[in-house]
């Protein structure tokens, strides 16, 4: 099984997410960058993300504002979201069930694999980790995911472009390969993945074949 992260890996999605997070807390009151959100919370699931800001702010977000992001994202979604270069092909070589095990809640998740164009690679598995009590680095998205896909996770092979991403796939038990083509810094964050514990690192999904032959001794 081939787990694939979705934002920075499998569409363009980083840079809408954090134009619009940081435009929603700048109106209500926690001024923020956009550049700034994308470094400091590269990989996380935004429930983290608001938690950490109220820690850090020692005030509250207003009591809609989680709904009111996610519902601003989606929209810019479906008119603006594209596939990451070369993303179809490496799916379509990506024999048989492929899965998705993303940060982002299910609506986003969905709406940003379907106006991109993929979401029929994968079908019903996808996995968000609004299922798990923990969100990356912690390993319980995948493990929830190998388990509702009842397959071993040494047999599973992910693909993140996150360091909290890349340390959640191996504390799972399973093998991640680092993708660094969707990131504007891609020697600085090759370097970070393999620190994670990131098998390999690609730039670019058309040698995605070939690094998991030489993982999986084909």
């Amino acid at each position: 099984m081939v787990i694939f992260d979705c934002n920075g890996v499998l569409v363009d999605s980083e840079p809408i997410v954090s134009a619009v997070l940081a435009e929603s807390l700048t109106r209500a009151g926690f001024p923020a960058n956009a550049d700034g959100l994308a470094r400091r919370y590269h990989g996380r699931r935004p429930a983290d993300v608001f938690a950490s800001v109220e820690a850090a702010s020692g005030k509250k977000l207003p009591p809609n504002f989680a709904s009111g992001v996610s519902a601003e994202t989606v929209r810019r979604f479906r008119t603006e979201l594209r596939a990451l270069p070369h993303v179809a092909y490496a799916l379509t070589w990506v024999r048989g069930p492929k899965a998705v095990a993303s940060s982002s809640p299910h609506d986003r998740l969905r709406a940003g694999l379907d106006a991109a164009g993929l979401l029929r690679f994968f079908e019903q598995r996808l996995f968000s980790a609004s299922d798990v009590p923990n969100g990356k680095p912690a390993p319980d998205l995948f493990r929830f995911a190998a388990a509702r896909l009842q397959v071993d996770p040494a047999s599973c092979i992910v693909i993140e472009d996150s360091v909290p991403g890349v340390a959640a796939a191996v504390a799972a038990g399973m093998t991640a390969i680092g993708f660094v083509g969707g990131n504007q810094m891609p020697g600085r964050l090759a370097h970070d993945l393999v620190n994670a514990g990131a098998r390999t690192v690609i730039a670019d999904m058309r040698v995605l074949k070939a690094a998991i032959t030489d993982i999986r001794g084909w």
